[in-house]
């Protein structure tokens, strides 16, 4: 008998926000000024890392040592400072419908996000009212280690009260599906992004899907299945 579904764990960017598009200009030109080089697509190939993992892998390519603690942060500042400059991105399209669904079937909703915006919960209340709780949030102020590594997700089912049979997550990165996979929970990779499924698929995604409405159908079908 396939276990009821309790929770489903959501990532944040390139899930609830098409925030992706805006990343990897903001890595692909920041980068420059420090002698680093990194293209739009290996943003989104290294989509949730933590940003101090994304600059030493540039480091050890370019510079041949690590970064320093200082330098990562002042690599990270110019980052952040040119994604600021940036239109603010809109919620996913199908994002707040499927969040209503999985709400109404009375559902847990945790965030597992590498991010580590100050204002986090204010902005999902404000796009998504009534849908996150800070006690169902896994950020990167929480994790020692990010995406690929399984802690976050772990940590989500941890504050869940949970396991991994009794959740779904919700995907659009290589590294995250990655992670969720490691983590032993049944994966959802939405395809929000340019790249090819197989990636996807090959990062340990259960089921590749096109989009958020397709995302809301299948995972209203499997509710119905495990009720």
């Amino acid at each position: 008998m396939t276990v009821p579904v309790r929770a489903v764990l959501f990532d944040m960017d390139g899930v609830l926000f098409d925030s992706m598009p805006n990343h990897a200009y903001a890595w692909s030109h920041a980068m420059t000024q420090f002698g680093l080089a990194m293209t739009a697509e290996e943003a989104y190939m290294n989509e949730g890392r933590t940003g101090s993992g994304t600059i030493d892998i540039l480091a050890q390519r370019f510079w041949g040592r690590s970064a320093t603690e200082e330098e990562k942060q002042r690599i990270y500042a110019a980052k952040s400072a040119l994604f600021n400059t940036l239109p603010e991105a809109k919620p996913m399209p199908g994002a707040r419908d499927l969040l209503g669904m999985v709400k109404r079937a009375g559902k847990q909703i945790v965030l597992v996000t590498g991010s580590a915006q100050v204002s986090l919960l204010e902005h999902l209340e404000h796009h998504f009212p009534g849908c996150f709780r800070r006690e169902l949030m896994v950020t990167g102020f929480d994790v020692k280690h990010g995406k690929p590594h399984p802690e976050p997700y772990l940590m989500g089912l941890q504050k869940a009260g949970i396991q991994a049979s009794e959740a779904v997550v919700v995907e659009n990165a290589p590294l995250g599906v990655e992670a969720a996979h490691a983590a032993g929970i049944f994966t959802i990779a939405v395809n929000t992004g340019p790249l090819p499924d197989d990636i996807l698929r090959q990062s340990g995604a259960d089921v590749v899907l096109p989009d958020m409405k397709a995302a809301a159908m299948f995972l209203e079908e499997r509710f119905q299945e495990t009720e």
